[in-house]
């Protein structure tokens, strides 16, 4: 049984309605709310402080593609906290919006933004007592696409822009995926789970559509799709998911669900990362991940103040 997510409405429903745990959602108020990082309304960030006085390592936490929202782990607050680490939750401008306004592709909104982000928090590190050569990036579900992307890319700066976040460089220190896919380039997807065809509402188009114009669109989803910018400097990486190879023998867990949600995505996307020399853990249910117990360990070694 293949699962088609060809429209942008089947696409934002199963990664939105099911794809997000419960433990995803923040436990208290942020420190810093709503902080505008661009011009317009929906381009915000929470920023969540831990106790002390810093510098903190931080988590930078990504939303959904399709619709603007924010999120952060709940578990972040019992297992980054106690170690100094902050979280701050990043929403962008959605894909529905960008279909609105008729701008192509409309993946391009999201991306953009969360690569601004990711150079607005450095800019303001020291406001909020945070260590620039502290950061990782995080993502859930389709979130691990914007935190990809930013994580490989924000590291480029405009020394002559006029925008003193463009000049920004960051360079990230650990990159988390909660069983997400991690590229938006259809063929590339179905050759890693070949049980679901997705990604096309990234580029405007039905999944048909886009894998007989690939070719054609390729320049377009090579500037876009993150992991064509995988290189031997991207940093470490951790990809986790609760579930097995198989389907969970659970009615409240749909097929389309487990699908579009499966290990596959991280087992390709691992041995992909691996062709270019970069460090790829992954656990999931009947693997265990070496030397880190799960993301989190791997988080907190990575993003603590005493390096592992």
């Amino acid at each position: 049984m293949i699962t088609k997510l060809c429209s942008v409405v089947a696409f934002s429903l199963v990664f939105v309605l099911e794809g997000v745990s419960p433990a995803f959602a923040a436990e208290r108020l942020p420190s810093f709310a709503n902080v505008s990082y661009g011009p317009h309304t929906n381009q915000l960030l929470d920023v969540y402080l831990p106790p002390g006085d810093g510098p903190f390592g931080v988590l930078v936490c990504y939303g959904a593609i399709w619709v603007s929202n924010k999120n952060v782990p709940g578990h972040g607050f019992n297992v980054l906290f106690p170690k100094q680490i902050a979280m701050i939750a990043v929403q962008t401008r959605g894909m529905n919006l960008a279909v609105s306004e008729k701008t192509s592709p409309p993946i391009s909104y999201v991306l953009s933004d969360a690569r601004r982000a990711l150079k607005f928090i450095q800019l303001h590190a020291k406001e909020w007592k945070l260590d620039p050569n502290r950061i990782g990036t995080f993502g859930g579900s389709q979130a691990t696409i914007p935190s990809f992307y930013a994580a490989l890319t924000a590291a480029n700066a405009d020394a002559n822009s006029s925008d003193p976040v463009e000049r920004e460089s960051v360079k990230v220190k650990a990159i988390g995926f909660w069983r997400g896919p991690g590229s938006i380039d259809p063929k590339r997807l179905m050759e890693w789970n070949p049980d679901v065809e997705w990604g096309a509402p990234a580029w405007g188009g039905s999944v048909a559509d886009t894998l007989k114009r690939h070719d054609e669109l390729l320049p377009v989803i090579s500037k876009w799709s993150p992991e064509y910018f995988v290189t031997k400097d991207t940093p470490p990486m951790f990809i986790e998911n609760e579930w097995g190879l198989t389907k969970p023998d659970d009615p409240k867990i749909t097929m389309a669900n487990y699908q579009t949600h499966s290990p596959l995505w991280g087992i390709g996307l691992k041995k992909y990362v691996e062709r270019f020399g970069v460090t790829c853990y992954q656990k999931y249910l009947g693997h265990p991940s070496e030397k880190y117990n799960d993301l989190w360990d791997f988080l907190v070694k990575r993003l603590q103040a005493v390096p592992e």
